[in-house]
């Protein structure tokens, strides 16, 4: 834009382009603090506890509100926020700056990232008994998420939520097809078979006069893996990846799975060939009567049917499970940290999760399980109806290269595209991704 009048091709000003350029901004100003040791973390009050988040639109002004309630439970403690894009940028700062031990003090990370993260100690173990002061507990947190927060029997993240992959749905062509239940929930039963599955999607197109039920998979990065992997563990099937390989795996479970998810995009009862925008537009605009997407959608979903219903993924192939992540709190590391600010920050991270309703408007569901227990999280809708989704959640693989925004993610889904657009054999496709499975164990952890 440089030598560009002001007035000439720039668009209108408007409250939402001044908060991107800002927070765009911000974060191009931290990168380089952050690699050079300019505007270090270390640099800050000692009342101030700097944040390293992702979240920009809605969830950011929602994380805002939380801090706002968070305040009376941490006296004389200031949070400052600083976001970041999304994916693997962000990664890479949080990496470089922690091992340079020139990080925030506490930063945002997906819980499926963990891994490449805590055995190099890029991040520091957090203090339970210290939290405990603070009114949050280990028996908090469900067990599937808190599992995943461990590492050589010390805690390394604090989850703040669990977004899962779930069904939203249209309520009247689904009760027209008599696929509800008394309450007004999902009958899972009728799902809970790929026989019976597919079924469902052609009462759901009969009822809804268009099409069942929609999937935007096509040329995404992550969403035919989210699929999958919560299908295949459903199978019981062994998914161990022990590093320098091979993938300890069950191709046959592999190649049931991606031939369920072809049957289902076969343009029949459902759609075929939808990119991520493209499926929440045929839900949004009532072209299908349900959709397999994440809760984070919820909002969007919401704005276009007000009364969206919305249900825990079905276990289809008997073992429930359901694709999820959470974003968790986690400590960068520092050589020397110091106490009395660790205890701050601790002190800060739990009035945050303590204002977790706020979180869950959105349709994440809160990690802190008090939240979850109250009339208050009970009296939102959807969200009660898939809170449960919580205790099945399954995340990516433990292992260095996968998670959130991988390109791990993207390798898997390139192969199950192949398979639900141009017609791979489900075999095929299943040995394809065990292949690229080896390549990535072949591999040494950068950091």
């Amino acid at each position: 834009m440089t030598g560009t009048p002001a007035s000439v091709g720039r668009p209108a000003l408007t409250r939402r382009r001044a908060l991107t350029a800002a927070l765009g901004a911000g974060a191009a100003v931290l990168g380089a603090g952050a690699l050079s040791g300019c505007g270090s973390a270390l640099a800050a009050g000692d009342s101030t506890v700097r944040l390293w988040d992702l979240f920009s639109g809605a969830d950011g002004g929602l994380l805002n509100d939380m801090v706002r309630k968070a305040r009376p439970d941490m006296p004389g403690t200031r949070i400052e926020r600083t976001v970041l894009e999304w994916g693997t940028p962000y990664y890479t700062k949080l990496a470089m700056a922690s091992a340079g031990g020139r990080g925030p003090d506490v930063a945002v990370a997906h819980l499926s990232r963990l891994a490449g993260y805590a055995p190099t100690g890029l991040v520091d173990p957090w203090d339970l008994d210290l939290l405990a002061e603070f009114g949050v507990r280990r028996s908090d947190f469900a067990d599937a998420v808190w599992s995943r927060t461990q590492y050589e029997g010390r805690t390394y993240a604090i989850p703040l939520d669990t977004h899962p992959f779930i069904v939203f749905f249209h309520p009247e062509p689904v009760r027209k097809a008599g696929l509800l239940t008394k309450d007004g929930t999902l009958d899972a039963d009728a799902f809970s078979s790929p026989d019976k599955f597919l079924a469902a999607g052609r009462e759901l197109a009969k009822a809804s006069g268009k099409q069942g039920i929609a999937f935007g998979y096509a040329t995404d990065t992550a969403q035919g893996w989210r699929l999958f992997y919560g299908l295949y563990r459903q199978t019981g099937g062994a998914f161990t990846l022990p590093a320098g390989g091979p993938a300890e795996v069950d191709v046959d479970r592999m190649a049931e799975v991606i031939a369920f998810m072809a049957k289902l995009v076969d343009g029949r009862a459902n759609p075929k060939r939808l990119d991520y925008a493209a499926g929440l537009a045929s839900f949004t605009n009532g072209q299908t009567a349900m959709i397999l997407s994440g809760e984070w959608e919820l909002g969007t979903f919401r704005a276009a049917d007000k009364n969206v219903g919305a249900a825990p993924m079905p276990t289809v192939f008997g073992t429930p499970a359901v694709y999820a992540d959470s974003h968790s709190f986690v400590l960068p590391h520092r050589e020397h940290p110091d106490e009395d600010h660790r205890r701050r920050t601790h002190q800060a991270i739990a009035a945050l999760l303590k204002a977790g309703q706020i979180w869950a408007t959105a349709g994440h569901i809160p990690a802190y399980e008090p939240i979850t227990r109250t009339p208050e999280y009970a009296a939102l809708l959807p969200q009660e109806h898939y809170k449960s989704a919580a205790d099945h959640v399954v995340l990516d693989p433990a292992v260095w290269f996968a998670g959130a925004g991988s390109d791990f993610q993207n390798a898997m889904s390139q192969v199950l595209q192949q398979a639900l657009l141009d017609g791979l054999a489900p075999d095929r496709a299943a040995r394809a991704m065990v292949r690229r499975l080896n390549t990535f164990l072949a591999k040494p952890s950068p950091a």
